[in-house]
């Protein structure tokens, strides 16, 4: 019996639930498909395409060294399947769920309509601790521990070659460079790990806040686990060993114990969010929270929104972040909530459009976390407590020497650093804003003061609260009366629903 393996966002060869099961069964046959329709949606981008090109080279030069090769193809999946199948090339198919966004959800229906009416079998295995078709949040994260805690499933060491003709790899995305661009493909994957748990990790939970630190104190994970060049399963198991390593000492008191149990909170919460999407599709183009529905503008401010995706809001904390982000593909958590937060709530925007520019510009764009964060930072959950970052206060606090925002922004270069996160109230002003720099685009002061009013009435609303509940039940963390997560066998009494922090990772 020979399985097709489809590779997705699943780009290696350890720990690979699906490769190793079809090995079980008989001949494999490794194939990767390039989808123009995808690479054309509006959450698609370059940087995201360059990254799982590299990703793709490095699988098939691995699958090459034991014996066999990737097949690729361009073209629509389901097309591809039906001319292979019909070649009789294949008998079964294995592939691993994938939680994405609403395009890949409508295609894996129709690959699955496919295979019914062809009579093939598709065997979908879960890489992470995301359950599908899950009843309810209760026990989530005995069953999420279950998994992550199991053995990690070997590479295969020999694979029979492959005599079926690939497609070149194609030109799907306009090139996009990038400054400090991250490498797509295990081997970089490996390294970035290996380099954050033994050097850089040291001061995670104390860096991973500012820009200024948290480009090199952050994992840097985030894409080769978006696109599965590293397993989730993995990344737990290597940092697990790491921590048993510095807490057999004692006495030791160099950081390394707390950042290293807040890397595996991140890593927990990780699944969480994508979870949510998994259970609810709709979140990535509806409000989680229905009564926020068309609280703000449904077309957002075209001038604002084009100001702020190109950071020229005339706040310069925010600009600088959203002019690195545009240049590296990345930038650490709490500026991706700030820069959520302003669009959102200082600039009034429908959070969708943002949201869409944020996605294209993450090299680690994860659906399931994008959209779930994306919503929280902007007030829709109705679950999480509102929070609307100051701006001027994140550029004190994260960039107190300026350094970050006069990198982003050297038309500010001749402000004072007093002056440098409200170049307006520079005596100097006249000759820079609207000639060098612009003015703000809104009274940061008063812009929060009024979208909190609004945000609030919707939330105090009487007919708000049953809804809120309904979205406590279905995507909530449970935890107990001490903090804990709590699994389905534990008193019902203990059992409450968790607060969700604010200040959630998009990346790692």
């Amino acid at each position: 019996m020979t399985t097709l393996v489809w590779f997705k966002r699943d780009l290696r060869l350890a720990d690979h639930p699906a490769l190793a099961n079809a090995c079980r069964y008989g001949a494999v046959i490794p194939l990767y498909v390039f989808e123009p329709e995808y690479w054309r949606l509006e959450d698609s981008s370059g940087r995201q395409f360059s990254f799982v090109r590299q990703s793709v080279s490095d699988l098939r030069e691995a699958l090459r060294v034991i014996g066999s090769d990737l097949v690729t193809r361009t073209g629509d999946v389901v097309e591809v399947f039906d001319t292979l199948h019909s070649g009789g090339a294949f008998d079964r198919i294995a592939s691993h769920e994938e939680t994405g966004n609403a395009w890949t959800f409508a295609r894996d229906r129709r690959v699955a309509a496919w295979a019914r009416d062809r009579g093939v079998p598709w065997e979908e295995l879960p890489q992470c601790g995301v359950k599908r078709r899950l009843g309810n949040r209760d026990g989530w994260t005995a069953q999420r521990n279950r998994f992550l805690s199991a053995p990690l499933e070997s590479a295969p060491g020999r694979l029979t070659a492959v005599d079926i003709a690939s497609d070149p790899v194609p030109d799907l995305c306009a090139p996009d460079p990038l400054r400090q661009a991250q490498t797509g493909g295990r081997a970089a994957g490996l390294q970035t790990l290996e380099s954050f748990l033994n050097a850089r990790g040291q001061r995670y939970r104390s860096a991973m806040s500012s820009p200024v630190t948290a480009v090199r104190s952050c994992s840097r994970l985030s894409p080769h686990l978006a696109f599965g060049t590293l397993s989730l399963r993995e990344v737990v198991a290597a940092t697990a060993a790491r921590q048993r390593e510095v807490n057999a000492d004692e006495s030791r008191r160099d950081g390394w114990k707390g950042s290293l149990k807040s890397f595996q909170s991140r890593l927990a919460w990780r699944d969480h969010f994508i979870q949510k999407l998994e259970d609810e599709p709709g979140i990535e183009h509806q409000p989680m929270h229905r009564a926020y529905a068309g609280l703000r503008p449904a077309m957002p401010d075209a001038t604002r929104l084009a100001a702020w995706e190109r950071g020229e809001t005339g706040v310069p904390f925010v600009d600088a972040c959203m002019r690195s982000l545009n240049a590296t593909g990345w930038i650490n958590f709490r500026m991706r909530a700030m820069l959520t937060s302003f669009a959102t709530y200082h600039l009034w925007l429908d959070w969708r459009a943002p949201g869409l520019h944020l996605a294209r510009m993450f090299t680690d764009y994860e659906p399931g976390i994008h959209w779930s964060q994306i919503q929280m930072q902007s007030g829709t959950t109705g679950i999480n407590t509102p929070r609307i970052y100051n701006p001027l206060k994140q550029g004190a606090d994260q960039d107190p020497e300026g350094v970050f925002t006069r990198t982003w922004l050297p038309e500010l270069s001749e402000v004072p650093d007093r002056h440098l996160q409200t170049p307006w109230t520079w005596e100097g002003a006249g000759r820079l804003l609207e000639r060098k720099y612009p003015a703000p685009l809104v009274d940061v002061a008063t812009a929060a003061r009024e979208a909190r009013e609004r945000i609030w009435a919707v939330r105090s609303a009487p007919d708000a609260r049953a809804e809120s509940q309904r979205v406590i039940q279905k995507h909530a963390s449970r935890k107990d009366s001490a903090g804990h997560f709590v699994n389905d066998r534990a008193p019902r009494k203990r059992r409450k629903q968790a607060p969700e922090t604010t200040q959630l990772s998009f990346d790692l």
